[in-house]
């Protein structure tokens, strides 16, 4: 039996390129979102599978790296996290290929070579980063401000 689970719900009406969809989460912060074909591989109005994971896995390494840096002693005061989910087309398909994790800190009683560290720590530890480890490649560049 899971620790935790969260639940999510996708719906789909159509063939792929004309049906669209919406996704949910259990939560409701995320409540019937539309998608499409024209949102995911065109740049149509609403959201994306793709998209979705990268909001998940930005939120996932960020909330890491702050917690590993407050147990080591320095004061994450602003980390910002934008993670870019690369997708290619695959054989008959298409499949996530990489993502690209680009994190600006204030943080306090540390330099850049700590900071990288700490950054390639999480990027190795988050639980978002785990469950892609050994099929997407992972790649981080930080900042400190």
């Amino acid at each position: 039996m899971a620790d935790i689970a969260r639940k999510a719900n996708a719906q789909w009406m159509g063939d792929l390129k004309g049906g669209k969809g919406n996704i949910s989460t259990e939560s409701g912060t995320v409540k019937d979102a539309q998608y499409s074909f024209g949102t995911r591989f065109e740049n149509g109005t609403g959201t994306n599978p793709e998209e979705l994971l990268a909001a998940a896995h930005a939120g996932c390494f960020t909330m890491q790296l702050c917690a590993m840096l407050a147990d080591h002693g320095h004061d994450p005061k602003d980390v910002r996290t934008e993670a870019t989910c690369e997708m290619v087309k695959d054989g008959p398909g298409f499949k996530v290929s990489a993502m690209r994790l680009m994190v600006r800190g204030k943080v306090g009683s540390i330099d850049q070579a700590e900071f990288e560290k700490h950054v390639a720590q999480a990027a190795e530890l988050c639980p978002m980063s785990r469950v892609m480890q050994g099929n997407v490649e992972i790649t981080h560049e930080a900042v400190l401000e």
